[in-house]
């Protein structure tokens, strides 16, 4: 007997999809599971929704102690239909202890980039005292909660840098060789530092997030309307791509530029906290979702964006993938035909026809009803 049967579901190109978790892990994904099933729960969807491996947000700020940027794990995750968050950085090794014990209680999978700052982002300075940047205190964490800590996060803009330009990327990519090249999250702003001088330091394989942001130390040249040289050179030579939407980083325009130039993304996160999910202009993953939708990107291209794509970003061997033997985690979501406004950082709106809308989180086997507003 299985802990739990899905079926009735359907793929997105309309093809029927069932699939058999046991013990916190798939062990069967069919179009019609064969034979008779005993099964502890059947989830019977009626051929109404879409089923998908369970999605992932791989920027957001969830350590609910902090009093900047903050929120709690399942209203960015379960209650959007998202299975697993990665914290973008949110604690550094003085607090990221108190992340990881918080995040045994809670619904979603959570994992965490440490912060190359100690404080992690109490203030919006950290990484203004390079004093507080110790590569042997991170390399302790990381070594120490190897199943939680998946990343470095450095948040390469003027405000967190202080007058420290360049120096705290350098600091990160010296952590990031003392650690078997863990993937390595890079935050882009305003200038200083440059952002020419951000992605000449950055590796393939390395993230910048916020990569569609509309300031003026952009990918794009805002007067011109054209995406600047070594932007092109930097995603042509390997570096990734992540939306990282939050308040300020996301611009209609430079999306659809980029889209244009065939610069598109590897992953779509959101970089909510508790402020951009109730206010907006993010509220959550399927939001996101849908601008995307209205810039011309198809569910085929957007859905291994949320699913596979960040898997492989943060090495997370067992999830994004709908196969035997990967974590027992789904979305079950439907794509409805209505008219909606969206906003980006800038205050831009486009009203779409489209919007995507997850009904279901399953985590491990366990469902769970999403909670969503209507935005």
């Amino acid at each position: 007997m299985v802990d739990l049967y899905v079926k009735n579901g359907k793929t997105i190109t309309g093809q029927s999809i069932e699939v058999l978790i046991d013990q916190g892990k798939i062990v069967e994904v069919a179009p019609k599971i064969a034979g008779t099933v005993e099964a502890k729960k059947v989830f019977d969807l009626h051929s109404k929704y879409y089923v998908s491996s369970g999605w992932i947000d791989d920027h957001v700020h969830c350590y609910e102690k902090l009093t900047l940027y903050y929120d709690k794990p399942d209203l960015d995750g379960v209650d959007a239909g998202v299975t697993t968050v990665v914290d973008a950085g949110s604690t550094g090794y003085d607090n990221l202890p108190d992340f990881y014990e918080l995040s045994k209680n809670v619904r979603t999978n959570v994992y965490a980039m440490c912060n190359i700052s100690e404080t992690g982002i109490v203030a919006q300075d950290e990484l203004g005292d390079m004093t507080k940047i110790d590569n042997n205190l991170v390399k302790e964490m990381i070594e120490k909660y190897p199943d939680f800590v998946v990343g470095i996060k450095a948040r390469m803009s003027k405000s967190v840098v202080s007058g420290n330009g360049i120096h705290p990327l350098e600091r990160a990519k010296e952590i990031q060789r003392l650690n078997d090249d863990l993937p390595l999250m890079v935050h882009i702003g305003t200038n200083p530092p440059e952002l020419s001088n951000i992605m000449s330091l950055m590796s393939p394989g390395d993230i910048m997030t916020h990569c569609y942001n509309g300031k003026p130390n952009g990918i794009m040249n805002l007067d011109l309307h054209q995406i600047k040289d070594f932007a092109i050179e930097g995603y042509n030579r390997g570096i990734i791509f992540d939306i990282g939407h939050g308040t300020d980083s996301f611009n209609f325009d430079v999306a659809q530029e980029a889209r244009s130039m065939g610069l598109r993304p590897k992953s779509i996160s959101s970089d909510l906290y508790h402020r951009n999910r109730e206010n907006g202009p993010v509220y959550n993953l399927a939001t996101c979702l849908d601008k995307m939708l209205y810039l011309g990107y198809t569910l085929g291209e957007i859905l291994p964006m949320i699913t596979e794509n960040p898997a492989d970003n943060f090495h997370l061997s067992n999830k994004g993938q709908l196969k035997k033997g990967f974590d027992g985690d789904l979305t079950i979501f439907d794509v409805e035909n209505k008219s909606k406004v969206l906003t980006d950082s800038n205050g831009n709106e486009r009203t779409t026809d489209m919007v995507v809308v997850p009904h279901f989180a399953v985590v491990a086997g366990e469902v769970y009803e999403t909670n969503l507003e209507e935005f």
